[in-house]
Protein backbone atom coordinates (compact mmCIF):
# COMPACT_ATOMS: atom_id res chain seq x y z
CA UNK A 1 0.00 0.00 0.00
CA UNK A 2 1.15 3.51 -0.72
CA UNK A 3 -0.38 7.00 -0.93
CA UNK A 4 -0.01 9.44 -3.81
CA UNK A 5 -0.88 13.13 -3.53
CA UNK A 6 -1.72 14.79 -6.84
CA UNK A 7 -3.00 18.19 -7.89
CA UNK A 8 -5.01 19.41 -10.86
CA UNK A 9 -4.10 17.95 -14.23
CA UNK A 10 -1.74 15.41 -12.63
CA UNK A 11 -4.77 13.20 -11.94
CA UNK A 12 -5.46 12.71 -15.67
CA UNK A 13 -3.76 9.29 -15.94
CA UNK A 14 -5.90 8.00 -13.05
CA UNK A 15 -9.31 9.31 -14.11
CA UNK A 16 -10.62 6.01 -15.45
CA UNK A 17 -9.42 4.08 -12.38
CA UNK A 18 -11.01 6.62 -10.08
CA UNK A 19 -14.24 6.60 -12.10
CA UNK A 20 -14.48 2.81 -11.73
CA UNK A 21 -13.80 3.07 -8.00
CA UNK A 22 -16.57 5.64 -7.55
CA UNK A 23 -19.00 3.46 -9.50
CA UNK A 24 -18.18 0.49 -7.26
CA UNK A 25 -18.30 2.21 -3.87
CA UNK A 26 -21.27 4.47 -4.57
CA UNK A 27 -23.50 1.49 -5.40
CA UNK A 28 -23.55 0.86 -1.65
CA UNK A 29 -26.09 2.41 0.71
CA UNK A 30 -26.69 5.31 1.25
CA UNK A 31 -25.83 6.43 -2.29
CA UNK A 32 -27.22 3.46 -4.28
CA UNK A 33 -25.79 5.17 -7.33
CA UNK A 34 -26.29 3.61 -10.76
CA UNK A 35 -23.89 5.71 -12.79
CA UNK A 36 -21.91 5.38 -15.98
CA UNK A 37 -18.20 5.39 -16.68
CA UNK A 38 -18.66 8.18 -19.22
CA UNK A 39 -20.38 10.50 -16.72
CA UNK A 40 -17.85 9.74 -14.00
CA UNK A 41 -14.93 10.45 -16.31
CA UNK A 42 -16.45 13.80 -17.30
CA UNK A 43 -17.12 14.67 -13.64
CA UNK A 44 -13.54 13.89 -12.64
CA UNK A 45 -12.16 15.80 -15.62
CA UNK A 46 -13.80 18.90 -14.14
CA UNK A 47 -11.75 18.37 -10.98
CA UNK A 48 -8.62 17.87 -13.04
CA UNK A 49 -9.22 21.25 -14.66
CA UNK A 50 -9.09 23.05 -11.30
CA UNK A 51 -5.39 23.86 -10.73
CA UNK A 52 -5.85 23.80 -6.94
CA UNK A 53 -7.78 20.55 -6.74
CA UNK A 54 -6.34 17.76 -4.62
CA UNK A 55 -6.42 14.02 -5.12
CA UNK A 56 -5.26 11.64 -2.42
CA UNK A 57 -4.94 8.16 -3.91
CA UNK A 58 -4.47 4.92 -1.99
CA UNK A 59 -2.81 2.29 -4.16
CA UNK A 60 -2.21 -1.39 -3.62
CA UNK A 61 0.62 -1.91 -6.07
CA UNK A 62 -0.63 -0.11 -9.19
CA UNK A 63 -4.32 -0.58 -8.31
CA UNK A 64 -6.28 2.45 -7.03
CA UNK A 65 -8.23 1.09 -4.04
CA UNK A 66 -9.18 4.37 -2.42
CA UNK A 67 -9.32 8.05 -3.23
CA UNK A 68 -10.25 11.35 -1.71
CA UNK A 69 -10.73 14.63 -3.54
CA UNK A 70 -11.11 18.32 -2.82
CA UNK A 71 -11.08 21.70 -4.51
CA UNK A 72 -11.92 25.33 -3.79
CA UNK A 73 -15.70 25.64 -3.40
CA UNK A 74 -15.58 28.49 -5.94
CA UNK A 75 -14.55 25.90 -8.57
CA UNK A 76 -17.57 23.69 -7.77
CA UNK A 77 -20.95 23.78 -9.53
CA UNK A 78 -23.77 26.13 -8.62
CA UNK A 79 -25.70 23.30 -6.90
CA UNK A 80 -22.99 23.23 -4.25
CA UNK A 81 -22.25 26.96 -4.02
CA UNK A 82 -25.84 28.26 -3.94
CA UNK A 83 -26.78 27.08 -0.39
CA UNK A 84 -23.74 28.88 1.02
CA UNK A 85 -24.38 32.13 -0.81
CA UNK A 86 -28.05 32.06 0.25
CA UNK A 87 -27.02 31.67 3.91
CA UNK A 88 -24.40 34.43 3.78
CA UNK A 89 -21.28 32.27 3.48
CA UNK A 90 -18.48 33.09 1.03
CA UNK A 91 -17.67 30.05 -1.14
CA UNK A 92 -14.29 31.65 -1.87
CA UNK A 93 -13.34 31.02 1.78
CA UNK A 94 -14.36 27.34 1.76
CA UNK A 95 -12.42 24.30 0.59
CA UNK A 96 -14.82 21.61 -0.58
CA UNK A 97 -14.25 17.87 -0.10
CA UNK A 98 -15.66 15.95 -3.04
CA UNK A 99 -15.64 12.39 -1.77
CA UNK A 100 -13.72 9.69 0.03
CA UNK A 101 -14.13 6.25 -1.49
CA UNK A 102 -12.43 3.08 -0.34
CA UNK A 103 -12.99 -0.54 -1.26
CA UNK A 104 -14.54 -2.51 1.63
CA UNK A 105 -11.57 -4.81 2.17
CA UNK A 106 -9.30 -1.80 2.88
CA UNK A 107 -11.55 -0.11 5.45
CA UNK A 108 -10.78 0.07 9.15
CA UNK A 109 -7.04 0.61 8.71
CA UNK A 110 -6.98 4.40 9.17
CA UNK A 111 -7.15 5.49 5.54
CA UNK A 112 -10.38 7.43 6.12
CA UNK A 113 -8.68 9.48 8.84
CA UNK A 114 -5.67 10.04 6.57
CA UNK A 115 -7.93 11.24 3.73
CA UNK A 116 -9.41 13.94 5.97
CA UNK A 117 -6.04 14.96 7.42
CA UNK A 118 -4.38 15.31 4.00
CA UNK A 119 -7.18 17.47 2.60
CA UNK A 120 -7.33 19.72 5.67
CA UNK A 121 -3.56 20.16 5.64
CA UNK A 122 -3.62 21.07 1.96
CA UNK A 123 -6.44 23.62 2.47
CA UNK A 124 -4.45 25.24 5.29
CA UNK A 125 -1.34 25.45 3.10
CA UNK A 126 -3.30 27.31 0.42
CA UNK A 127 -3.78 29.97 3.08
CA UNK A 128 -7.10 31.59 2.16
CA UNK A 129 -9.71 29.12 3.41
CA UNK A 130 -11.58 29.45 6.70
CA UNK A 131 -13.59 26.22 6.51
CA UNK A 132 -13.61 22.79 4.95
CA UNK A 133 -16.98 21.40 3.91
CA UNK A 134 -18.54 18.33 2.40
CA UNK A 135 -22.08 17.16 1.79
CA UNK A 136 -23.84 13.88 2.44
CA UNK A 137 -27.00 12.36 1.06
CA UNK A 138 -29.96 12.06 3.41
CA UNK A 139 -31.93 8.81 3.36
CA UNK A 140 -34.98 8.00 5.51
CA UNK A 141 -34.46 5.64 8.42
CA UNK A 142 -36.99 3.22 6.90
CA UNK A 143 -35.42 3.18 3.44
CA UNK A 144 -36.03 -0.32 1.99
CA UNK A 145 -32.40 -0.74 0.96
CA UNK A 146 -30.93 0.30 4.30
CA UNK A 147 -28.78 -2.67 5.41
CA UNK A 148 -29.45 -4.25 8.80
CA UNK A 149 -26.99 -2.80 11.27
CA UNK A 150 -26.01 0.08 8.99
CA UNK A 151 -24.08 2.77 10.86
CA UNK A 152 -23.94 6.24 9.28
CA UNK A 153 -20.63 8.07 9.35
CA UNK A 154 -21.95 10.99 11.43
CA UNK A 155 -19.95 10.05 14.53
CA UNK A 156 -16.77 9.55 12.50
CA UNK A 157 -17.20 13.01 10.97
CA UNK A 158 -17.98 14.58 14.36
CA UNK A 159 -14.78 13.07 15.82
CA UNK A 160 -12.86 14.79 13.02
CA UNK A 161 -14.32 18.12 14.19
CA UNK A 162 -17.10 18.50 11.59
CA UNK A 163 -20.49 19.88 12.51
CA UNK A 164 -23.70 19.24 10.62
CA UNK A 165 -25.36 22.33 9.14
CA UNK A 166 -28.83 21.13 8.11
CA UNK A 167 -29.71 24.67 7.01
CA UNK A 168 -27.17 24.28 4.19
CA UNK A 169 -29.02 22.06 1.76
CA UNK A 170 -28.99 21.19 -1.90
CA UNK A 171 -30.20 18.41 -4.15
CA UNK A 172 -28.27 16.39 -6.65
CA UNK A 173 -29.75 14.17 -9.33
CA UNK A 174 -28.78 10.59 -10.06
CA UNK A 175 -30.42 7.27 -10.76
CA UNK A 176 -30.71 4.86 -7.86
CA UNK A 177 -30.16 1.14 -8.52
CA UNK A 178 -33.91 0.52 -8.56
CA UNK A 179 -34.90 3.64 -10.53
CA UNK A 180 -35.57 3.95 -14.25
CA UNK A 181 -34.73 7.66 -14.35
CA UNK A 182 -32.81 10.15 -12.26
CA UNK A 183 -34.43 11.79 -9.25
CA UNK A 184 -33.39 14.56 -6.88
CA UNK A 185 -31.56 13.41 -3.75
CA UNK A 186 -31.49 15.72 -0.71
CA UNK A 187 -28.00 16.60 0.47
CA UNK A 188 -26.85 18.58 3.50
CA UNK A 189 -23.45 19.93 4.48
CA UNK A 190 -20.93 19.43 7.26
CA UNK A 191 -18.29 22.06 8.06
CA UNK A 192 -15.13 22.41 10.07
CA UNK A 193 -13.32 25.64 10.94
CA UNK A 194 -9.73 25.30 9.79
CA UNK A 195 -8.11 27.64 12.28
CA UNK A 196 -10.44 27.91 15.32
Amino acid sequence: MHIRILQGAAIAPHIEDLARLRLTVFREFPYLYDGTLDYESRYLSTYAESPESLFVLALDGDRVVGASTGLPMSDETDEFQRPFREQGWEPERIFYFGESVLLPEYRGAGLGVLFFAERESYARRLGRFEHCAFCAVERPLDHPRRPIGYQPLNEFWARRGYRHHPELRTAYHWRDLDEETESAKPMSFWLKELNP
